[in-house]
């Protein structure tokens, strides 16, 4: 393994140093990895342990690896009010720090339970939103500077394409802080949608805590709302969660400014690790041409 070059640390995770990552990792835990699956590279390298029933994250820039810290304080607080979430591994110090890549060790959830469902989303915001405020400060939600985070690091982007989403994002900001909101601010997820809920044995619950902050609960309700409109799904976890929530985000007059706020975060997710994973990239490039024409019955497809 080599962190460095040039003398400098090497902070970006590419394909070619991401095993070399994950087996550094299985040393320090005692355990073999070798036979770890890969099932997610975008913001994450998200590994499957299967033989030891545990999933391995690691930040896959410099902006993820901002946030470590707080998902482990994030999941700790979760677990002391029995909130369905996904747990870290107990007994190993986290965040695991190797040679400055920050990764996170979690049980794995066997996904033997019914299929998620926006009831059962619906059910797991519910109990989040009705927490007390944890006793770690929360980040104030910015979901526009997360998003220029990601533009500070390009990985194979064209300078114009950058321009482009650097001056979306400051279009949007001016709508954004002219909103007025309905339900209460407090804590929220940042990112529920059923690909961040899981269907244990238990019930289901939730995962995927890199962008929970203090916020509006509207923004809680957007990712499912705006994935109707995007993506095919054949079934209807908006009207699910509407029925069983008791909100519908999509009535309100400020619904179409968080869209934009939800697809531009949906175009540039992968932007950090566009060269790195080229997989990504024909969707990356549909998702840009399409919202930059102002498409909005465009159809997108998940990464793979």
């Amino acid at each position: 393994m080599t962190p460095y070059r040039d003398g400098q640390p090497q902070a970006r995770l590419t394909r070619a140093n991401l095993d070399a990552v994950l087996a550094e990792i299985g040393r320090r835990l005692g355990l073999d990895t070798r036979d770890a699956q890969l099932i997610k590279f975008t913001n994450n390298a998200v590994f499957r342990v299967a033989h030891a029933s545990i999933v391995v994250r690691i930040a896959g820039s410099a902006t993820m690896r901002q946030r470590v810290p707080k998902i482990v304080q994030v999941a700790r607080w979760l677990a002391e009010h029995d909130v369905p979430s996904v747990r870290l591994l107990p007994g190993v110090p986290q965040p695991l720090d190797i040679d400055g890549h920050l990764a996170t060790v979690w049980q794995a959830v066997p996904e033997t339970g019914p299929k998620p469902s926006g009831r059962a989303l619906a059910l797991i915001l519910k109990r989040f939103h009705a927490l007390p405020p944890p006793s770690f400060q929360l980040p104030r939600w910015n979901p526009l500077e997360e998003i220029r985070q990601r533009l500070a690091e390009p990985d194979g982007i064209a300078p114009s394409d950058l321009v482009f989403l650097r001056d979306r994002c400051d279009g949007i900001e001016e709508k954004l802080g002219k909103l007025r909101y309905f339900l209460p601010s407090g804590p929220i997820h940042g990112d529920p949608f059923l690909g961040n809920v899981i269907g244990g044995p238990g019930g289901a619950v939730i995962c995927d805590f890199d962008s929970t902050s203090t916020g509006p609960r509207e923004w809680d309700l957007v990712p499912v709302a705006v994935g109707k409109l995007r993506f095919d799904y054949a079934r209807d976890t908006h009207g699910e969660l509407v029925t069983h929530y008791g909100v519908d985000v999509t009535k309100w007059s400020g619904f179409e400014t968080l869209r934009q706020v939800r697809e531009l975060k949906l175009v540039t997710s992968v932007v950090p690790i566009l060269r790195s994973n080229p997989a990504v990239r024909d969707q990356w490039a549909y998702r840009l041409e399409t919202f930059r024409r102002g498409d909005m019955t465009a159809k997108w497809s998940t990464y793979v």
